[in-house]
């Protein structure tokens, strides 16, 4: 076998070295070409982002500063629109004792619907997919408008509601007419959207190893006592998420007070919300309606915040 000459191997060598040196601005250009059409591919995001979320984000902190009839030039104010909220409107006050009392209230019994049905459809095998698809349907369309004022008729002087009980000789009820009642069917209503969290109750379930079960039936345990020994602990990571979201959209709630009930009577459905949207678009109040939002902003902040910093001590991990 013939030997490679030296000199021949090192200008080989030589000759690979200068086509591996000359491929690098070509490798280069297209590293710089592929970063382009990633940027091209992301700027719709990214421009709807900026322009549909943080640039009207930062413009209302500023205008919560000011008094802005939407017509003129926004005049700077200072924190005169906070002042006047805490200070010098009795409505605020009562659209965020409503508010309290409706998300106090409604995310409760959406969660204890949701997990109870959860628990149920954990335990069904046969069209499984068909009744989970049933019971979300009400979280799909309950927030709508037609839903709105299907609840609007059914608990009207003439309603479904009042009929039943008509039929069954028990008496009537003037039910969005009194301020007494009216907030307690917007709050049945949100407990009957609990189809988002009842399928996230139900992945959880379905997570849950079943030889605890079985190990805990061996031991002698009741089923009453498997689910707050087994079920509950391992479903807090997930009653923790359902918690912090369903609290959120409690507190955010506008369509219900909006379309069924418009606030009354007597401003016992005036949701936060929906009080924050006459202020801008009714009364052109958008300076003062801006200031009503970072409040709220703040609120629900501080209360997730809590939820979280709670979650420290009733919250169980698999790994802990």
């Amino acid at each position: 076998m013939r030997s490679q000459s030296p000199f021949l191997s090192q200008k080989k060598r030589g000759g690979m070295m200068a086509n591996h040196v000359l491929t690098q601005p070509k490798r280069r250009k297209y590293r710089q070409y592929d970063n382009k059409m990633g940027y091209l591919f992301l700027s719709p995001f990214i421009i709807g982002t900026v322009m549909l979320t943080l640039f009207p984000i930062l413009y209302s902190f500023y205008l919560s500063f000011t008094e802005f009839n939407m017509v003129g030039t926004p005049s700077w104010i200072g924190m005169e629109n906070y002042q006047e909220a805490f200070t010098n409107d009795p409505k605020f006050w009562d659209a965020m004792k409503v508010t309290f009392l409706y998300a106090g209230t409604g995310v409760p019994i959406r969660l204890v619907f949701a997990l109870l049905i959860a628990l149920v459809l954990n335990k069904v095998v046969e069209a499984a997919g068909i009744y989970r698809t049933l019971l979300y349907l009400p979280s799909i369309v309950g927030g709508s408008i037609g839903v709105a004022i299907m609840w609007r008729q059914l608990f009207g002087n003439d309603g479904a509601v009042n009929s039943i009980l008509a039929t069954f000789g028990l008496p009537t009820h003037a039910w969005l007419g009194d301020p007494n009642t009216a907030i307690w069917t917007l709050v049945v209503l949100y407990g009957w959207q609990f189809g988002s969290s009842m399928l996230i109750f139900l992945a959880g379930l379905r997570n849950i190893p079943t030889n605890y079960y079985e190990a805990s039936a061996v031991d002698g345990a009741s089923k009453l006592q498997q689910f707050f020994r087994i079920t509950i602990p391992m479903l807090t990571p997930v009653i923790l998420f359902n918690t912090v979201m369903q609290t959120i959209q409690g507190f955010m709630a506008f369509t219900p007070s909006f379309i069924i009930t418009q606030g009354g009577p007597v401003n016992s459905t005036l949701l936060y919300i929906l009080y924050m949207y006459r202020n801008a678009f009714e009364f052109f109040k958008m300076g003062y309606a801006s200031a009503l939002a970072w409040i709220m902003l703040v609120i629900i902040a501080i209360f997730t915040a809590l939820i979280f910093k709670s979650s420290e001590y009733w919250v169980h991990y698999e790994d802990n």
